[in-house]
């Protein structure tokens, strides 16, 4: 169970604080609710406590755990589907999973695939929420305002897009 104050991820939302816990009637029910802000794109969600768990909602990264992800998105490209929409599948899967290090693997294949090929619309898509996804929570690991978290991942995905090799 997550407090008032706590920072949270949900995996397809991103990081936010809760606000505040909320009884609510459903049908006659009774039930509590977490009021989530998420920054990064101005939004309020309420997610029903008993289903976080199957949510995948967890708690943000410790500071410590930022190097892992910069490591992630420093690592070589992962081997992707040709197909555009396999890619967009497979993407979504690590998405979906709420694993950092799998957003960031994500961010980091789809930095390198626009920088070399550039992505169909879907993607660019994809990636402008994945980025920002991944940008909330190292804003809240890092302990900074969004726009230094999303300058800092900036960074690191041109570092890592400049340093590889153009493909064939």
């Amino acid at each position: 169970m997550f407090n008032v104050g706590d920072t949270v991820v949900c995996p397809h939302h991103g990081a936010g604080r809760i606000l505040e816990i909320v009884e609510q009637d459903f049908q006659g029910t009774t039930r509590r609710y977490y009021s989530i802000q998420i920054l990064h794109n101005n939004m309020n969600i309420k997610l029903l406590i008993e289903g976080t768990d199957k949510a995948g909602v967890r708690p943000v990264i410790p500071e410590v755990m930022v190097e892992e992800v910069v490591g992630v998105l420093r690592d070589d490209p992962t081997k992707m589907p040709v197909n555009w929409n396999r890619r967009v599948k497979h993407n979504r899967e690590k998405i979906g999973s709420g694993d950092p290090l799998e957003l960031a693997d994500v961010v980091r294949n789809l930095a390198l695939r626009d920088a070399e090929r550039g992505l169909s619309t879907g993607e660019k898509q994809m990636f402008g929420k994945v980025k920002r996804m991944l940008a909330s929570e190292l804003m809240y690991a890092k302990s900074v305002p969004l726009d230094d978290a999303v300058s800092f991942l900036d960074d690191v995905l041109a570092e890592v897009c400049a340093a590889q090799p153009p493909c064939d």
